[in-house]
């Protein structure tokens, strides 16, 4: 009888063991499903948080912000309901945001001034032209262009040169554009050696119409010979830096 009791304690001993090791898988796999959705969930919160930024930024047109916010969203938690929310719109956003970067560009070629002249204060707008022109100097240089608000002087707009001449003193006619608009502007350059400058005369005009273009480009004639042509991206000028203008 003892070889008996013998096995049937090994079959009892075996199904405990059994029984013990299948407990402790069912344990281990019920504790990682707990952690992987606690790491779900954490993902979420972090995913949802990015949302709350991306949204906040786009509630107040801070485009570039909320595409730097809805970028890492989408890479960081490309599976997330945020990242399924936001996902239609983020297109969108991107392009507002390069339009945004390139305003911020075209907004910092622009030099505003205020200096006391006279009576009061000289107010200037001034832009460099986008490339060097070889005006007949030594080497090409930008060509500036000028918008002043002079107390004595009144208004007036011009071109300046930083080497070469231009060939315009008694009177010259300029071919202007304004993106696609072509025209003719009277143009004088003055009998003077404290600056290259030659004024476009119709300033109210050349104003006017820059403030709707995005491009500039102003063909004038020089004593090198010939004629050059600069070329200005006037599209960030702010009016608000020349009272009155507008």
């Amino acid at each position: 009888m003892k070889p008996i009791r013998t096995r049937a304690s090994l079959a009892l001993l075996l199904a405990a063991t059994t029984l013990a090791a299948t407990t402790a898988c069912t344990d281990r796999e019920a504790e990682r499903q707990a952690q992987l959705a606690a790491q779900a969930e954490a993902m979420e919160r972090k995913a949802a948080e990015l949302q709350k930024q991306y949204e906040s930024a786009v509630a107040s047109s801070n485009w570039e912000l909320a595409r730097i916010h809805g970028v890492a969203l989408l890479d960081q938690y490309p599976d997330s309901e945020a990242a399924a929310a936001i996902g239609p719109g983020l297109d969108e956003v991107k392009a507002r945001a390069e339009q945004a970067r390139e305003q911020r560009r075209l907004a910092l070629l622009w030099d505003y001034g205020r200096t006391p002249a006279g009576k009061g204060d000289q107010v200037t707008a001034a832009i460099l032209s986008s490339e060097p022109v070889d005006t007949g100097g030594e080497a090409p240089v930008p060509v500036q262009l000028v918008i002043r608000d002079h107390p004595d002087w009144k208004r007036s707009a011009y071109l300046v040169l930083k080497g070469g001449d231009f060939d315009c003193y008694g009177g010259c006619r300029l071919a202007v554009k304004f993106d696609d608009e072509s025209l003719k502007m009277p143009g004088w350059r003055p009998k003077t050696d404290e600056a290259i400058a030659m004024f476009i005369e119709d300033y109210r005009g050349l104003w006017k119409r820059m403030r709707k273009a995005q491009r500039l480009e102003v063909t004038f004639p020089v004593k090198a010979g010939g004629t050059r042509t600069a070329v200005f991206e006037v599209g960030g000028l702010d009016g608000s830096q020349m009272p009155g203008w507008d």
